[in-house]
């Protein structure tokens, strides 16, 4: 009897159980590759696999990214190509599938999940569920009430047990994802962006958006195999626009509210929204798994690859070759006529960038000061690949005013764009320089960046440590710093944990 409760190694366990527990989806590639290499358990051959399997992780990793949903709605083809991209090591691509899914969302570090996004002025730090801003807000876009700038990164008050999990703050108001689905907004709200009816003033602290409560779930047949039917829908992803919100539903379908004269609400009319309004034709297309918000555009990624554009066409930013506005949803042809498979975007004040399921790079609209990567300052009116990045597996884009950042799966950062105040990051040019191809950045080598968002004219990263480095502008103390004016090279950024600090009920 007391044998059968006798402690049991790993090494003890049948083959087939060690591989269920290295698929159940909850390691990460690097956990797979530090099993590899702590027990010939994990790195040797039990012949429960094909021969050209190297070992037990190496055989997890590939049913892990067989089942992933980026990897498993792409060619054949392009699978090989990825896997070729990756040195024919199949941890590598499950590393490149994992950094993706995470960009534009919650990273894993190893000082828990975190998320930064940051705006005009200001910049609002996720970190294990908590909300954190700092920066100047006028219009009450750091949720921190009648307070107007925030010298450090201070904690937002939410309800008690609310868990914050996506967050947007691009612009004037800011948009924050719970748990639960819900979704709470928080300043400036004139044209009734925060999807609220009070817009004689601004919503100083994050409010709960009621109309997005019970919003019923009208599931395509197309969707149904692909997630759960639910009651009703719940929020995965918020997108804040110059004045207006995108939401994205965990079934992929799309809502719009705010300002619409350039029809980026995508309701195939000019009509300003009060409250959230779900994108019929997006609704009648493959679920939406990422979006993105310019100034007065939207771009939405499907499952299955496809970028649809519509709002203000000014400066080529919806990628169809001409400036007109789009009032509905329109795919962008050049990246169906080629078989590219987008998996993630980033929408820019002037120009914007894509990322396909091979890692490669792409950018299109004005090249003011080398926005695009592309070695000169024309504007591209239709997407073109980034040539100086194909030697490299990118994770993540992030585009804003005249610049942009990529992430690639190593860790290290490439820039190029401009270099207003600093905020790209190289010491060795000037406040006025433009850089015209992408450009490694050497002030964070020495780190693994997970993510990275740049605002106006300042950035800000987040290494797999959970370290926060800021760099640029920090005249409104949008880096968290109350002594600095201008970070030229990166500098830590600390959150100052108020455990005194209670939940309190956002006013109304």
């Amino acid at each position: 009897m007391v044998d059968r409760f006798r402690p049991v190694s790993i090494e003890e366990l049948p083959s087939h159980l060690i591989l269920e527990i290295l698929c159940s989806g909850r390691l990460s590639a690097i956990d797979l590759a530090c099993l590899e290499l702590t027990s010939k358990t994990f790195g040797g051959s039990h012949g429960l696999y094909p021969f050209k399997f190297s070992s037990l992780v190496d055989f997890a990793a590939f049913q892990l990214c067989a089942s992933h949903i980026i990897y498993s709605k792409t060619s054949l083809n392009s699978q090989k190509e990825l896997y070729d991209r990756c040195g024919a090591n199949w941890k590598r691509v499950l590393r490149f599938l994992q950094s993706v899914e995470q960009s534009s969302e919650m990273v894993e570090t190893s000082a828990g999940n975190m998320q930064i996004t940051t705006g005009k002025y200001h910049t609002l730090l996720i970190s294990n569920s908590s909300v954190y801003s700092c920066g100047s807000g006028l219009s009450g876009v750091l949720g921190q009430g009648p307070e107007t700038q925030c010298v450090a990164f201070t904690r937002i008050s939410f309800p008690p047990l609310a868990r914050v999990v996506h967050v947007s703050a691009s612009f004037n108001h800011a948009a924050f994802v719970m748990q639960s689905g819900e979704v709470f907004t928080c300043g400036d709200n004139s044209s009734s962006c925060c999807g609220h009816s009070d817009t004689s003033r601004p919503i100083s602290r994050p409010r709960l958006v009621e109309s997005l409560k019970g919003v019923p779930c009208k599931q395509p047949a197309s969707l149904r195999s692909l997630v759960k039917i639910l009651k009703y829908e719940k929020m995965s992803q918020v997108a804040a626009g110059l004045n207006f919100t995108v939401f994205l539903t965990r079934q992929g379908h799309v809502y719009t509210c705010g300002t619409n004269s350039h029809g980026q609400l995508g309701h195939g009319d000019s009509q300003d929204r009060p409250t959230p309004k779900m994108i019929e034709v997006l609704g009648n297309a493959d679920p939406v798994v990422q979006i993105a918000a310019g100034p007065s555009y939207i771009l939405a990624v499907t499952v299955n690859g496809a970028v649809y554009s519509f709002g203000s066409g000014a400066n080529f930013c919806l990628g169809h070759g001409e400036q007109h506005n789009e009032f509905l949803p329109r795919a962008i042809q050049k990246f169906r006529r080629k078989g590219i498979h987008v998996v993630r975007v980033s929408a820019g004040d002037e120009h914007a960038v894509a990322l396909d399921s091979n890692g490669f790079v792409y950018t299109w609209g004005k090249g003011y000061c080398g926005a695009l990567g592309l070695g000169d300052e024309i504007e591209k009116t239709t997407p073109e690949i980034v040539t100086g990045l194909k030697n490299h597996l990118a994770v993540q884009v992030c585009a804003r005013k005249r610049k942009t950042f990529v992430l690639i799966d190593s860790g290290s950062v490439y820039g190029f764009g401009s270099m207003g105040f600093g905020s790209l990051g190289f010491l060795d040019r000037g406040v006025y320089d433009k850089i015209l191809k992408p450009r490694i950045l050497d002030t964070l080598k020495t780190h693994h960046v997970s993510q990275i968002s740049t605002g106006l004219y300042h950035t800000v990263a987040i290494t797999s440590s959970g370290r926060i480095f800021g760099f640029g502008d920090n005249e409104r103390a949008q880096l968290g710093h109350d002594t600095l004016r201008g970070c030229l090279e990166p500098t830590e950024i600390f959150v100052k944990e108020d455990s005194s600090q209670e939940n309190i009920d956002p006013d109304i």
